[in-house]
């Protein structure tokens, strides 16, 4: 049996099994299942990872053994008009041309293809590889759970196949850390009388703050805090309301700002900065639009030193730092995700990204200076570790060089700008090298998601190719 045609029969199996994050039992009794069946050791943790252990080959006897490594879980999202429960099944697999894809959800390709292909490769007695150490993580869709649980000190592996790749003509060595970080502005008001203008920022592109955030996209939050800086410059305004975004990681497509004041050309002065800024910025952001209202007269907001101070804390976001050792990396980054007035505070929510550990401490150390300087109370939490780039892999070579010779043409060598489990392992398996690769899989997370069966079974082909080099 040709190890593409059970990677794809696999695939459909564990399609039927519910696996969305924090659901991670029925998946993980199939494969710890799926080990006793093929006569293969196996461990489970109380996080429900999988380690599953496979000896080398003859040929491969004195080889240095691999880590090959997927996560069980999926992102579970569903179309409007669909009724599919995810608690209940999994997808629904649909046949379209070269395309594997699911009725009116995700299919989970991200990263079921990954895990198939890891057990096809455990069960095949046919393809020649080293000592293999399988490990199927849980939960890293919503933090990279299962492998931040996960006790690696027994592993004996100081190379690593991570499956969780997207692009078939990628090899991923190098990913960003992270951390989210929360500044609190208490709020303050004032008796202050005045008219009531709601300003609405709409219309932007958006995105992901880390594959996303080099693709020069404005994000609300942080234009808000361009118009309140320019405006606040000549005339006499108090906030009163402020919010934009719910998500940290997501580069902000709205924001809404009510001001008080008693400065009746405000409302001309705005929408001239707004028309001026939509000239600006209309061919990166075609859809940018406003809308400005008067409302009825108010006589409370916020003081004047809090809106100082909410002008003052957006001018520290948006910034981006490209790496020079990987060709288009953007090393560091930082973004103003959540903005929020709640019913005691102002809060700043953002999402601190680097591939390099120093750069990290560093973006922290600056949000930490500015909550001590307004005054504020702050917080970091989240953290994931980065993966940082190794030059002199030569388990990157030995990828490069058979896809070479099965595809004719050299592979890109690319960085990214968000997180992987490769950092998790990295920093937890001192000397580590890693690659990340996979099959070519569009729009994952949505319910467009689909996966080509024809790069699937070239990458098995790959794969194999790579376990007997190795």
């Amino acid at each position: 049996v040709k190890i593409n045609n059970r990677v794809l029969k696999i695939f459909k199996e564990i399609t039927k099994i519910p696996r969305g994050s924090t659901n991670m039992k029925p998946i993980a009794d199939y494969c710890e299942n799926f080990a006793k069946d093929n006569g293969l050791e196996c461990t489970r943790d109380d996080a429900d990872n999988i380690i599953i252990f496979k000896q080398a080959t003859p040929d491969k006897a004195d080889a240095e053994p691999i880590i090959l490594q997927g996560h069980l879980d999926m992102v579970c999202q569903v179309s409007a008009d669909s009724s599919h429960d995810f608690f209940e099944k999994g997808p629904q697999i649909i046949v379209d041309g070269d395309f594997l894809k699911a009725d009116n959800t995700t299919l989970g390709a991200d990263d079921g293809i990954g895990v198939a292909v890891i057990l096809a490769i455990l069960e095949s007695e046919s393809i020649s590889h080293p000592p293999i150490e399988a490990v199927l993580t849980t939960d890293e869709e919503i933090g990279m759970i299962g492998a931040a649980s996960l006790d690696m000190s027994k592993f004996k592996s100081k190379r690593m196949i991570n499956l969780d790749g997207e692009e078939d003509d990628t090899v991923t060595v190098s990913c960003a850390g992270g951390s989210d970080f929360r500044l609190s502005l208490p709020k303050e008001f004032e008796n202050y009388s005045g008219e009531a203008i709601t300003i609405k920022l709409l219309g932007l592109k958006g995105g992901h703050s880390g594959v996303d955030i080099d693709k020069n996209r404005v994000n609300a939050n942080i234009l808000a805090g361009r118009v309140l800086n320019h405006l606040f410059n000549d005339n006499d305004f108090r906030i009163a309301k402020i919010n934009g975004g719910d998500k940290c990681n997501a580069i902000t497509t709205e924001c809404k700002i009510t001001l008080i004041t008693k400065n009746q050309n405000l409302t001309a002065v705005a929408n001239d900065y707004l028309e001026m800024i939509k000239t600006e910025i209309s061919a990166r952001e075609p859809n940018f639009n406003f809308e400005i209202s008067v409302e009825s007269d108010s006589n409370s907001a916020f003081t004047k030193t809090l809106t100082e101070k909410i002008i003052a804390a957006h001018l520290v976001s948006g910034d981006m730092t490209a790496g020079s050792e990987i060709e288009d990396l953007v090393e560091t980054s930082l973004n103003l995700g959540i903005l929020k007035s709640t019913e005691e505070a102002v809060l700043f929510q953002f999402a601190l990204r680097s591939n390099k550990m120093t750069a990290m401490k560093y973006l922290e150390e600056r949000l930490v200076s500015l909550g001590k300087l307004l005054d504020a109370s702050y917080e970091t939490f989240g953290h994931y570790p980065p993966w940082e780039y190794k030059a002199d892999s030569r388990l990157q070579e030995i990828y490069a060089e058979s896809f070479l010779e099965h595809y004719g043409f050299a592979p890109k060598i690319k960085a990214i700008h968000a997180g992987l489990e490769c950092g998790v392992f990295d920093s937890q398996i001192q000397g580590l090298t890693a690659i990340a690769v996979g099959p070519q899989m569009y729009d994952v997370h949505t319910v467009n998601e689909r996966l080509s069966i024809s790069s699937t079974e070239n990458f098995c082909h790959l794969i194999s190719k790579v376990l007997k080099r190795l």
